[in-house]
């Protein structure tokens, strides 16, 4: 009985659900466990129904023991043992029927409200399996009567969503608390959650301003949808050059909401000497081609982050100029460098290859290497061959692991690729045998012993 020991104390330590879980799995095929060794389910059998003395190291791995009567008669052993109630709550959905019922029965006994906030995310995860429901419903019984408590800060997020939800129902957290929650948690779900439920109640001046000063998006955008309802559209105006454009889009309709005009204010906006970032980019979300006449001129902006909005906001209005775009991508910014890129892939094609190959030397900054690659990709054909075989044998592994699979998707195609003919086939017949070698020897690298 000592396979699996060792396991079970560090369990006990830092074990959490999913290792309680694999650990269930796993402990099945451990030693003792192996399939036609019947010979130690008895032994432990005989173990449990003589009284013999055993430790919860050793009850752990009976809990899990293949033989449904060795787990029910170890059930019997758990009472007064907090140190097995995660493997009690693995019982409690188990395929026998006789060790499924005692297993319950143990847990009702022992869920208190110290219990359920230590065994809720284990119950959360085992909720969707079958028979995962009856751990669940009590454990909501159970925070329903002593509240979610210390589950609200709960570092496992899903723990913390059934929290939120149950706190939310039960009326146990107040707007402003919500907004607070919303404002501060790093999960989407909880954000979005505690938002609309701030919302919901009447209008509160504060939980919107914690809502406007969060630094998620989303919370931000209900903190804008919530000004109209306040009376105070007009500070809408404030978040229509927000850094988000789901924050934008939502200051735009409470802004025309109240009858005001937001292309008017972001063409206003982008004539000044030092127009905000977020209302370049605000033009072309709601304004027409012409408004483009407005966002050539900020490519020679000396922000950076002016320059960036300029070029996606070009992009947007479907406004591309390839050689006007061409040189930004010598940017000292990599985010004009990178705004370019996106707005230069569909016209790839017009740009010289070989310029774009001189491009890839490992003399350049990676943002311009990462720029190359990607137009060389787009070209297509023996284009993103040269560029792929190049990169095999790169520094740089980020670029080595996009090339790879473009050579390894060449070599398997061969010369059949659309658009081969005449000296491109010879040309990347020989790339790809350059191409199969050098992957070859990185094979060999790999499988021999250090």
């Amino acid at each position: 009985m000592r396979v699996g020991i060792a396991e079970a104390r560090r369990l006990f330590e830092v074990g959490g659900p999913r290792d309680w879980l694999e650990w269930d799995q796993r402990v099945r095929v451990e030693g003792w466990y192996l399939p036609g060794d019947y010979g130690s389910g008895f032994r432990v059998l005989a173990a449990l129904e003589s009284g013999e003395a055993l430790g919860d190291e050793e009850l752990a791995v009976a809990l899990c023991h293949r033989d449904g009567r060795v787990r029910r008669r170890a059930l019997e052993r758990v009472v007064g043992r907090p140190a097995l109630l995660p493997l009690v709550v693995v019982r409690c959905g188990d395929w026998a029927g006789p060790v499924r019922e005692r297993a319950r029965e143990v847990l009702v006994e022992a869920l208190d409200a110290e219990a359920a906030v230590r065994l809720a995310p284990l119950i959360l995860r085992l909720a969707d399996r079958q028979r995962g429901g009856f751990a669940l419903g009590l454990l909501d019984r159970v925070l329903r009567r002593e509240g979610p408590g210390t589950l609200l800060e709960s570092g496992d997020r899903p723990t913390r969503r059934f929290a939120y939800r149950l706190a939310m129902e039960e009326g146990l957290l107040s707007p402003a608390g919500l907004a607070r929650a919303a404002a501060h948690d790093d999960d989407a779900v909880v954000q979005g959650l505690c938002a609309d439920a701030a919302l919901a109640a009447p209008a509160d001046a504060e939980v919107v301003d914690v809502l406007l000063g969060a630094r998620a998006p989303r919370v931000r955008a209900a903190g804008v949808t919530g000004l109209r309802r306040l009376g105070r559209g007009e500070r809408a105006e404030e978040f229509l050059a927000d850094r988000s454009g789901l924050v934008r889009a939502c200051a735009r309709y409470v802004v025309r909401q109240l009858g005001g005009d937001p292309l008017s204010w972001y063409r206003a906006r982008c004539a000044e000497p030092a127009p905000p970032p977020g209302a370049v980019i605000g033009l072309a979300e709601c304004g027409e081609r012409t408004d483009a006449g407005l966002l050539w001129p900020l490519l020679d902006h000396p922000e950076a982050r002016v320059r960036a909005r300029a070029v996606a906001g070009l992009r947007v209005l479907d406004v591309t100029d390839v050689p006007r775009m061409r040189r930004l991508l010598d940017d000292p910014a990599p985010g004009v460098v990178g705004a370019a890129t996106l707005a230069l892939l569909p016209s790839a094609g017009a740009l010289p290859e070989e310029w774009l190959l001189e491009r890839l030397g490992a003399d350049r900054p990676r943002w311009e290497r990462v720029s190359a690659w990607r137009l060389l990709d787009a070209h297509g054909g023996v284009a993103r061959l040269r560029a792929a075989v190049a990169l095999l044998e790169d520094g740089d592994v980020r670029l080595r692991a996009r090339a790879e699979p473009v050579a390894r998707r060449g070599i398997r195609w061969g010369t059949y690729w659309p658009g081969m003919s005449g000296r491109s086939v010879a040309e990347a017949a020989g790339l790809l045998e350059r191409g199969r070698l050098i992957l070859d020897a990185a094979a060999r690298r790999q499988d021999t012993p250090a």
